[in-house]
């Protein structure tokens, strides 16, 4: 069997991932099912995105299908392309859509970058000014006039950002001034407070002569000037995921009406070109999408996403504005487990015993007895199945060896290790052991 070239480091964060029955934030590449018919499109949309465009995608899918993998998949493969990304998780107490100034402390918060880690936005910042200081240095600027010109080239650069929001090139312009004399405490405070941080000290505020925080209508603007700074640094643009938008069918009626209001603005303000080099993608269920609580409650907005989906997937248009994702089948669920188990004996010396011991008829048994304890829907299994092929085979067969699967391994789902759909699907009455064969 071909074991994958992967970095020690990706295979780590891929398997702990796991163990936790969470997605892998890298290296999902190395774990996608089914996925080869969206490549093509997911390009032409970064392509057309890289042009100085915007592009807007919905991907729906029912609980176990792979939204949030899929979403990250389009995050890892434009970060390839030199994009930044980021995932904000919408939430009624958090991260209400309806206040974009909360989405926008988010999305700076999870700002990443190929080979960075969540919370790139300062560093993007510094290459930005680095960038400016090598073009006016190249244009001629003196080592004295240097700061004063890098000012006017970055004003030049924000253009319609720093007449309609000043605060932005004022922030930048006390950022890199306190730098320059090293005050470390101003620099980052002012940093924070462009990030949409709140509670950033006055005297921080005075040094750039602003008041206040950002706000709902200020965010759109400072997100404009980050698709700037980004683009102006030699990056293709930003990928901004909004997971879990179904979560607005919860919320009270007047909350919910004013966030599909909001993304129904967000949306027109993308196709009137205020926002060159974003791709906006948004996850939900097939009942937000179609459901009377959902985006019917706004008539422009489900009139600007309706998608007519037919029977057979196989005929599917990618490029629409919904994407949907079908459940996983038996056969998907085998073929991600020998995915994880090469990554998993991919940092083994004695790998050769560990897929001898779990071979294919172990992982198709264990695929096979959770979903059957999970209604039989295969499309709930997923999560569970990974984590205990991980954490209960595969582990344990590398780390014992007299353990063998078929003899000493009897799986069992408790019900604290289900989530609600989970739980409802095993319709368990208690969260008593449930135990299933082998």
């Amino acid at each position: 069997m071909d074991v994958p070239v992967i970095s020690a480091q990706k295979r780590k964060e891929i398997l702990e991932a796991l163990r936790r029955g969470t997605v892998p934030r890298r290296g999902l590449e190395e774990l996608a099912v089914g996925l080869n018919g969206f490549e093509k499109t997911v390009d032409e949309m970064l392509e057309h995105v890289e042009a100085g465009n915007a592009a807007f995608k919905a991907i729906r899918g029912d609980y176990g299908c792979g939204k949030t993998f899929f979403s990250r998949w389009i995050q890892e493969r434009a970060k390839q392309r030199n994009f930044a990304a980021a995932e904000v998780q919408i939430s009624e107490t958090e991260t209400p859509l309806h206040r974009l100034e909360t989405i926008y402390r988010r999305l700076v918060e999870r700002l990443n970058l190929a080979g960075t880690r969540e919370g790139a936005f300062r560093d993007v910042i510094d290459s930005w000014f680095y960038a400016l200081e090598e073009d006016v240095i190249a244009a001629g600027a003196s080592e004295a006039t240097l700061r004063e010109e890098t000012d006017k080239l970055m004003e030049k650069r924000l253009g319609e950002v720093a007449r309609t929001a000043p605060a932005f090139s004022a922030v930048l312009r006390a950022y890199r001034r306190a730098l320059a004399e090293g005050d470390t405490e101003t620099a980052e405070g002012l940093i924070a407070w462009l990030g949409g941080q709140p509670n950033v000290a006055a005297k921080v505020k005075r040094a750039a002569g602003i008041k206040g925080e950002i706000d709902h209508k200020s965010a759109t603007t400072f997100l404009q000037g980050l698709l700037t700074v980004l683009r102006d640094s030699g990056n293709g643009g930003l990928v901004l995921v909004l997971d879990e938008v179904e979560t607005l069918q919860r919320v009270r009626g007047d909350v919910r009406e004013k966030s599909l209001n909001a993304l129904r603005q967000l949306l027109d303000e993308l196709d009137s070109g205020r926002f060159p080099g974003l791709v906006l993608v948004i996850t939900g269920t097939p009942i937000f999408f179609d459901g009377p609580q959902g985006i019917k409650k706004s008539q422009p907005l489900a009139q600007r996403l309706a998608t007519e989906f037919q029977q057979d997937n196989r005929f599917d248009n990618p490029r629409a504005p919904q994407i949907r994702l079908m459940p996983f089948k038996h056969e998907s669920l085998v073929e991600i487990g020998q995915k994880v188990r090469r990554i998993f004996v991919s940092g083994l010396a004695d790998g050769e015993r560990v897929l001898a011991k779990v071979d294919d008829d172990v992982i198709s048994s264990l695929a096979s007895g959770i979903a059957g304890r999970l209604g039989g829907d295969v499309g709930l299994a997923p999560r569970i199945f990974l984590k205990k092929l991980v954490t209960e085979l595969l582990d344990v067969v590398e780390l014992h060896q007299g353990f063998n699967p078929r003899e000493h391994y009897k799986p069992v789902i408790t019900g604290e290790e289900l989530n609600d759909a989970e739980r409802t699907a095993v319709a368990a009455a208690s969260p008593d052991d449930i135990q299933i064969d082998l």
